[in-house]
């Protein structure tokens, strides 16, 4: 690498880089937006959405929260609840927040600039886009296609969303020891909830080209479709972290299966706080230096 080299140059001319704070906006001296204790987030984050179509009981950070030792809400702001506790003497953290790869930026670039985590593993719902994907059934993302905005004001569309693959191993790990029926595979992210993944908007308003996406996606062996995935994992990647997404799924309009409300997420909390507990084992054997024994994995 030459030794003048410096990935923050633009930043060091920019016209108005005195204007601006180059870490982000604190409040209180705490991330102005999440409310965080940043001393507080463990080296694991789990990101959800409070989302209506997902059943969930309470706040999702705080329902994981109860599954948690020790739990401590660390944030909470109009916008994000985060909570940090154990799980079988893992610390982990869960954060809630609104729903779509633009507020994923928000909290991420607050997870990223002021804490010491390193894994990013977006918990939640989505739709199915293949036909062998049954609605219960949880999607472990082995990629994301970007079909969103907010990544694309990062890097261009061509860069790809790759998730790590010690998180792929791990959340593939808990999902058989759990007996979960899971499948590993590429999640597409798209801003639309509607339109833009081949559903009807106001009054089956649709384009010609919206009734083609379903089909074209599915055929390039994309297995479902959620909001916030390639945020997670395009962000998480750029700055030299691990990003993940398990997500369970509610229907599936190819294979004609109805909307289920609820259907699998449990299961996908499940996966991913024993997922945590994997990855932190495979994490204390490469710092030793043990190698790893990976499974056979199906999906």
């Amino acid at each position: 690498m030459p030794a003048e080299w410096n990935p923050y140059r633009l930043y060091d001319s920019y016209s108005y880089a005195q204007n601006v704070p180059r870490r982000g906006l604190l409040v209180n001296g705490l991330p102005a937006l999440s409310q965080l204790d940043p001393a507080k987030v463990a080296r694991y984050v789990l990101l959800t959405v409070r989302d209506p179509l997902c059943a969930y009981d309470d706040d999702p950070a705080t329902q994981l929260a109860r599954r948690l030792e020790d739990a401590e809400q660390i944030g909470k702001s109009g916008m994000f609840t985060t909570w940090t506790g154990a799980y079988r003497g893992v610390a982990v953290t869960a954060v809630s927040g609104g729903s779509g790869s633009p507020e994923a930026e928000l909290i991420m670039h607050e997870l990223l600039e002021f804490t010491d985590a390193d894994t990013f593993i977006r918990v939640g719902g989505s739709g199915g886009y293949h036909p062998k994907v049954e609605p219960g059934d949880i999607v472990i993302a082995s990629g994301v296609v970007r079909d969103e905005g907010m990544t694309q004001a990062y890097v261009p569309a061509s860069y790809p969303a790759v998730a790590s693959y010690d998180v792929v191993i791990a959340m593939a790990r808990a999902a058989s020891r759990l007996g979960q029926p899971f499948h590993i595979g590429v999640t597409r992210s798209s801003d639309s909830d509607f339109c833009g993944v081949g559903r009807p908007s106001v009054g089956g308003y649709f384009q010609p080209w919206h009734t083609e996406i379903l089909d074209t996606w599915a055929r390039a062996g994309v297995l479902n479709g959620d909001r916030e995935s390639a945020a997670v994992v395009t962000l998480a990647a750029l700055f030299g972290k691990r990003g993940g997404s398990v997500c369970s799924v509610a229907d599936n309009v190819i294979a004609d299966k109805q909307f289920a409300v609820g259907a699998g997420h449990t299961s996908a909390m499940e996966i991913a706080l024993a997922g945590v507990v994997e990855l932190a084992a495979l994490d204390a054997a490469t710092a030793i230096g043990a190698g790893l024994l990976l499974p056979q994995l199906t999906g």
